[in-house]
């Protein structure tokens, strides 16, 4: 690592040191600074973003061993994360992977309360409860729509200054039986009296990543034909197969071209990239939206905006109030109109449900669709666009 030196127009490399010259522990230092800022170890994706839910576990039976940090990410697995100084030593995958087994059972109840656990014992933040901080982490209404820590979706994360090769080969082993193991150099620097970490993943090699699990996912997904998940997904599927006609029927084009989805979502286009309407299908509940998830949340908000002030337009054409939501502090926005059910995946009720979404989602089109060029246009014209185009 080197220091540009713009006056004299050259470089001045910076000194590399390690943890133990510059008295700086594992526990005390390393653990905190990853706990307090756990997406230094992501590839800035949203579906990468940890939420650290406990610290120095130790749940486990018949055990007294510790494992360093314990996160969720975005789809709702584990994480573990074990972290070493200096050097990885040998025997850290078989550390990691032994907490990886003996978190493979814990439930839904018991991860909402290791994390109140860890929310309690933050005595400088205001108390939260748990439940609703992970589905709010999660990006959904409730954690009864989403199931966590599936079988086999754990996944591990050690941190070092140093790899053992016999470390960094059993990873790349590992991960070609579904595993996701990544592995994170973190390498500390002194600078007169600052001192500079760099944070890398070497393993697996961050562009050949994306590659890597999307082999190990498929092949994993071969191999499943049984569980809840399955199981929901064909319910889904089943529930959007009979809809699409229904809405072609009620001379609804937006979704002429979409096909029958196992999530619990069905998008169709709006004519603006990043922005589209939505019909969403779940146990306790019916909705329908339009949805803004540009890739800028500036732009997001802008065009949220720009709709919010045809508001009373735009629900006198819907014929109802609908539920406008910026959702603060998050990338996306949306506008959405949403009717609660009793046991939304039960066959007998979906008459009823898809009838209440054919005529919303058409209804909302009506009202929205209008604006729509008028939108594009003045897109076109915020600086937040360039940002997006790049």
């Amino acid at each position: 690592m080197f220091r540009l030196d713009t006056h004299d127009n050259c470089l001045q490399p910076v000194q590399k040191v390690s943890f133990g010259e510059l008295k700086l522990l594992e526990r005390r230092h390393l653990q905190e600074w990853l706990a307090k800022h756990p997406n230094a170890l992501t590839n800035d994706s949203v579906d990468d973003e940890l939420l650290i839910i406990q610290k120095e576990f130790s749940g486990f039976t018949d055990t007294n061993e510790r494992l360093d940090l314990l996160a969720l990410d975005k789809r709702g697995n584990l994480v573990i994360i074990e972290n070493k100084l200096d050097d990885s030593g040998r025997d850290v995958v078989w550390q990691a992977l032994k907490y990886a087994g003996y978190c493979s059972s814990l439930s839904k109840a018991q991860i909402v309360s290791i994390y109140q656990d860890f929310i309690n014992k933050q005595h400088d933040e205001p108390k939260k409860d748990a439940a609703e901080a992970l589905a709010d982490f999660l990006e959904r209404d409730s954690l009864d729509e989403v199931v966590l820590n599936t079988a086999q979706s754990q996944r591990v994360i050690l941190v070092a200054a140093k790899f053992r090769k016999e470390v960094t080969n059993t990873a790349l082993w590992l991960m070609g039986f579904g595993l996701r193991v990544q592995c994170f150099c973190i390498t500390p620097y002194k600078m007169q009296n600052d001192i500079l970490l760099d944070i890398r993943q070497i393993i697996p090699p961050p562009e050949a990543e994306e590659y890597m699990i999307s082999i190990s996912e498929k092949e994993r997904e071969e191999q499943t034909s049984a569980g809840e998940n399955i199981k929901r997904y064909s319910i889904r599927k089943k529930f959007w197969t009979e809809l699409l006609p229904k809405l072609q029927k009620r001379g609804c084009a937006l979704y002429a071209n979409v096909s029958p989805s196992t999530d619990h979502w069905l998008a169709a286009g709006s004519g603006i990239s990043g922005m589209h309407y939505s019909l969403i299908f779940g146990n306790k509940f019916i909705r329908v939206e339009f949805y803004f998830t540009r890739s800028s949340a500036a732009t997001n908000s802008f065009a949220f905006q720009w709709m919010h002030e045809r508001k009373d337009t735009i629900e006198q054409v819907f014929g109802q109030p609908l539920d406008w939501q910026a959702l603060e502090g998050k990338k996306a926005c949306r506008i959405q109109c949403e009717k609660g059910i009793v046991q939304g995946f039960s066959e007998e009720n979906w008459p009823e449900m898809q009838d209440w979404l054919c005529e919303n989602i058409i209804k909302l089109e009506k009202a929205i669709s209008p604006h729509i060029v008028e939108l594009k246009k003045a897109l076109q014209t915020q600086p937040h666009e360039v940002e997006d185009d790049g």
